[in-house]
């Protein structure tokens, strides 16, 4: 059965999932493992043991499931595609040995050479990209740079460590440094060379950063070492073909069919995201809005937030240890949709949550830092305070949509996915009310990029339209969705909530 299914897999900020659908591109099995970043010297890392017993735990526990559902082992794949979050920094030396602990989305010490090349490349380079990483290391004169001769994502080390090539897809190599007609943008990779050569490093771009490939071109086999990194049992056969590794964000796009022009999407779990796909140019650059591309190329305005669910998943977990002490045992998932559906009948005025885990620069914070606020004369129970805590969650992402909006950008629907949107529709009734757009969700909802980047995978076999296409017309063309429409009163609420937001920002930057 297998030998028929195509594998999209994809290591998220804290947890690696991996899905096999099947001919007719419907989820049969999944399999995940649950990890979590390390704070280390200052830094947000995961270690290379940390990568590899994710992806193999992650294959392992598909394993498990196809087993209990088919009775078979997983020998072999029709396809393969490799998906992790986007941006950081993973330099290598010609032997492909890493120089300095991978360096995350989450790591905010780069605002000096953002700054920078954001102004000389007269495009707006966020703290994440890998190009500001690079800078930054040459800046700050760290002495492994003068070794560095390679440099990628998380989703290209992995798809390397499988197959041997050092090859990107176009999403996630946008998030590595600005695009132009699917490849790297060739007049600012002069300026950048030049920014390089004058810090006294030698190598070019396009010598170090992986080669771009988009949706649906080929991007090399599994390899007898990678089969075995990936499944040490041996059971799983080498020669399998792979997809362009790709980002979260393009994973994202694509399990939500969100690749269309006008069209867009958001990805809400660990950090929050959403994309738009554009018609035209912005009038300007922001620098709360990236330009990345989807898979295949197309332009996109994508406003990234790195605080979303965190905050939500601890206090969850709280009333978890709660019950625990009570002698209960709780069902997480039903506890996730007690907080979630208890929020439709909640009221947050007079309550306040900030849940910066780590910087958020959209809102201009430097660090991580959590504050609740309760006015004297709010009510606090589960419904006021659950609604507080998940309206919260996505005021950051709106300052950026409210620029989208100021643009003309005129999104007719939003997609959502990811476990926002997961837990009894109250997530995607915010998004509505938030952003005054219908946001809709489907089955893949809670399955998110890993899904998506099985549709990758399947889109390697099935490449003879263009990406949206497949996805329309193949893929989405009988899909259930459930659709939230914004109402007056919900609108109403929500700006309240965030104007109180944006007005005690200034606390919590005094405090930071």
């Amino acid at each position: 059965m297998t030998e028929k299914c195509f594998l999209g897999l994809e290591l998220g900020s804290t947890r690696i999932k991996a899905v096999l659908i099947n001919e007719e591109f419907m989820p049969v099995a999944a399999g995940s493992y649950t990890w979590e970043n390390r704070f280390e010297n200052g830094l947000f890392t995961y270690s290379e043991d940390d990568i590899k017993s994710g992806v193999q735990g992650a294959f392992s526990s598909l394993k498990k499931d196809v087993k209990e559902k088919f009775g078979e082992e997983i020998k072999t794949l029709k396809s393969v595609c490799i998906s992790a979050m986007m941006h950081g920094f993973l330099a290598f030396d010609a032997d492909m040995k890493l120089l300095t602990p991978f360096r995350t989305w989450r790591n905010v010490n780069t605002e000096a050479s953002a700054a920078i090349l954001s102004e000389k490349l007269d495009f707006n380079i966020p703290l994440r990209w890998s190009c500001a990483h690079l800078y930054q290391a040459i800046i700050d004169g760290e002495d492994y740079v003068k070794n560095i001769a390679h440099v990628t994502t998380l989703a290209g080390y992995v798809h390397y460590l499988l197959t041997g090539e050092k090859v990107l897809g176009v999403g996630d190599a946008s998030g590595m440094f600005p695009i132009k007609d699917g490849g790297y943008d060739k007049d600012r990779e002069d300026i950048y060379n030049a920014l390089l050569n004058d810090k006294g490093f030698d190598k070019k771009l396009c010598d170090i950063f992986p080669k771009v490939l988009s949706a649906g071109e080929n991007a090399g086999t599994l390899s007898e070492s990678g089969s075995l990194y990936l499944d040490p049992t041996g059971a799983l056969s080498p020669g399998i073909p792979f997809a362009p590794p790709e980002g979260d964000a393009g994973t994202g796009m694509t399990a939500t069919n969100s690749v269309s022009v006008n069209t867009g999407n958001i990805s809400a779990g660990t950090s929050v995201f959403a994309m738009a796909v554009l018609e035209k140019p912005l009038a300007k650059s922001y620098p709360e809005i990236d330009m990345v591309t989807t898979p295949d190329g197309e332009a996109v305005a994508m406003v990234h937030c790195n605080n979303c669910s965190g905050e939500i998943d601890a206090w969850v977990n709280l009333f978890a240890d709660t019950l625990m002490k009570l002698g209960i045992n709780p069902d997480m998932g039903k506890l996730y949709e007690t907080f979630f559906t208890s929020a439709t009948s909640g009221n947050a005025g007079g309550l306040m949550s900030y849940g910066f885990l780590s910087a958020e620069p959209i809102a201009g914070i430097s660090d991580g830092i959590e504050m609740f606020i309760k006015s004297p004369q709010s009510v606090i129970n589960l419904a006021n305070f659950s609604k507080a805590i998940l309206y919260s969650a996505i005021c950051s992402l709106k300052i950026g949509m409210d620029i989208l909006a100021d643009e003309g950008i005129d999104l007719k629907k939003i997609y959502g996915h990811g476990g926002y949107f997961k837990s009894g529709g109250f997530g995607a009734k915010a998004a509505a009310d938030a952003f005054g757009v219908p946001v809709f969700t489907g089955v893949s909802a809670g399955e998110g990029g890993a899904y998506g980047a099985a549709l990758l995978a399947a889109y390697l076999k099935n490449n003879d339209s263009k990406l949206d296409v497949f996805l329309s017309k193949k893929v989405f063309m009988k899909a259930d969705e459930t659709g939230y429409q914004p109402t007056d009163d919900g609108i109403k609420e929500f700006d309240e909530y965030y104007g109180r937001f944006i007005a005690g920002l200034h606390i919590i930057r005094e405090n930071n």
